[in-house]
């Protein structure tokens, strides 16, 4: 999704004692912006209001209206400021609409050549008062990058890309729909989770018996047809050795088919599968390549039944558009303490690789319990590049969701390790390793290719009231 597809509900705002072509020119040239990105907008009519803006509490419940005959559509709101504005009559409109959205506030930059009583902005003051007022009705907000910025200019043009992936992100998570395929495995304390919880952020887990998703892929091997598409698919998307069965890759075929009917059935944002070991030994296949390609389709999978990486995944594909992996915070590399090995079987999408991949059999797994049954795994080395880390918790003790985010990059250094290796290299890397410890995070996290670190912890923290720990930011300023 990323930033694509996003509707916004734009409030321009002005004063009465301000000039009010401001405003009108304003308005133009931030609905030209919007259009230039591809977003779509709901605002008022230039002849809605005496001056086609927001100024009056009577303009505030004429925006308010507009707003609630469209609050389904609309993901976020631009509040933008040409002059001082009036923040009773923005806060107002905000208020009456009923829309729970993110709500990104801009105020225009003053000319110095311009500050005669005609020409003169203010915006600069007028933002301080119209976050005050969102402030004390308990409206939260995202702010520019800049204090005050041209509507039209490189920065806010920046700050609206950044906001309409805080819109997806909040607008995903608070609707999702993760599907649970059996149960955690039983050794696996790591991934239990609270589904009260998710479900008062508005995420609802869809449960399926594993003995019901066998039964339905016993029967897709029937589907001789939708079985040769399949494994056509798989010998596109990645090398399978020629020692692999026919037969193997059948089984893989209708598990991925079963899987997949099931989550266009249910309507799924992403899902968890119990992996290890019991579709393997009830069943004949590992379950990696049916979770890679539902990954490569923007339907993030969780290994082990991990739901909240599960919720983690979808997060970073919401906020950057790519496809995402769950991986392990694994190994140390040699004695760089900056450096460490993140690895899984794997069931990676072969876009987070950014490398060819080989389609085969899971070395642990299959060396246990036989690699005939194991077919599937996802095999490679994650390509080097910008990284984003991310891994929530729900902390049923504490009664709330908490979660940890940062950006590093993944290196181009070796590692003689089989599965889906990447090495990582993050700042003040045992400094984060002893914040999991310390808090109880799991060993699973979810990283997605690019820098969105910002993204999920605004869109997470500031509109789902997670608490994060942002691992990249600058020193926070302490709240009175």
């Amino acid at each position: 999704m990323g930033n694509s597809n996003v509707t916004f509900g734009v409030i321009i705002g002005t004063r009465g004692f301000f000039n009010p072509s401001l405003a009108a020119d304003d308005r133009e040239k931030l609905l030209g912006v919007l259009d230039r990105l591809g977003h779509r907008v709901v605002i008022l009519n230039k002849d809605a209001t005496p001056t086609g803006a927001v100024e009056t509490r009577k303009d505030a419940q004429v925006c308010a209206k507009l707003f609630a005959e469209h609050r389904e559509e609309i993901d976020g709101i631009i509040v933008s400021l040409p002059n001082f504005g009036d923040e009773i009559g923005i806060a107002e409109s905000i208020r009456l609409s009923g829309c729970r959205v993110p709500v990104l506030v801009q105020a225009a930059n003053d000319d110095p050549d311009k500050v005669d009583v005609a020409s003169r902005r203010d915006s600069f003051c007028g933002k301080l008062s119209v976050c005050n007022n969102l402030y004390q009705y308990g409206i939260p907000f995202t702010d520019t990058a800049l204090h005050t910025c041209d509507v039209d200019g490189e920065a806010f043009i920046a700050d609206i890309d950044r906001f309409a992936r805080i819109c997806s992100v909040v607008r995903g998570l608070s609707t999702a729909r993760i599907g649970l395929i059996g149960t955690r495995p039983a050794a696996f304390q790591t991934v239990r989770f609270s589904e009260k919880l998710l479900q008062a952020s508005g995420i609802t887990i869809v449960p399926i018996d594993l003995s019901v998703m066998l039964d339905r892929a016993e029967k897709m091997l029937k589907q001789s047809e939708l079985l040769k598409k399949k494994i056509k698919e798989f010998r596109a998307y990645g090398t399978i050795p020629e020692a692999i069965s026919d037969e193997q890759v059948g089984k893989q075929a209708a598990f991925t088919l079963a899987v997949d009917e099931w989550v266009e059935e249910e309507e799924l944002d992403a899902t968890a599968i119990q992996c290890w070991d019991t579709v393997e030994k009830l069943f004949g296949c590992a379950t990696c390549l049916t979770m890679s390609l539902m990954g490569e389709r923007g339907k993030p999978s969780a290994c082990e039944a991990d739901i909240a990486g599960a919720v983690s995944m979808l997060a970073l594909r919401l906020a950057s558009g790519e496809a995402p992996g769950l991986l392990d915070w694994n190994n140390n590399y040699a004695d760089d303490p900056d450096k460490c090995v993140s690895t899984h079987c794997s069931n990676y999408p072969r876009s987070f690789m950014g490398n060819d991949i080989e389609i085969s059999e899971l070395d642990i797994l299959g060396g246990t319990i036989g690699k005939s049954i194991c077919f599937g795994a996802i095999k490679g080395r994650v390509a080097s590049g910008d990284m984003t880390f991310f891994r929530i918790s729900t902390d049923d003790t504490q009664g709330y969701i908490k979660g940890y985010v940062g950006a590093g990059e993944f290196t181009d250094d070796p590692f003689p390790m089989d599965g889906g290796i990447a090495v990582c290299k993050v700042d003040r890397l045992q400094f984060l390793m002893k914040t999991l410890c310390a808090n109880g995070f799991e060993h699973h996290v979810a990283m997605v290719r690019g820098k969105w670190d910002d993204v999920v912890r605004e869109a997470v923290s500031t509109y789902l009231g997670w608490e994060v720990y942002h691992h990249n930011s600058e020193p926070e300023v302490p709240m009175l």
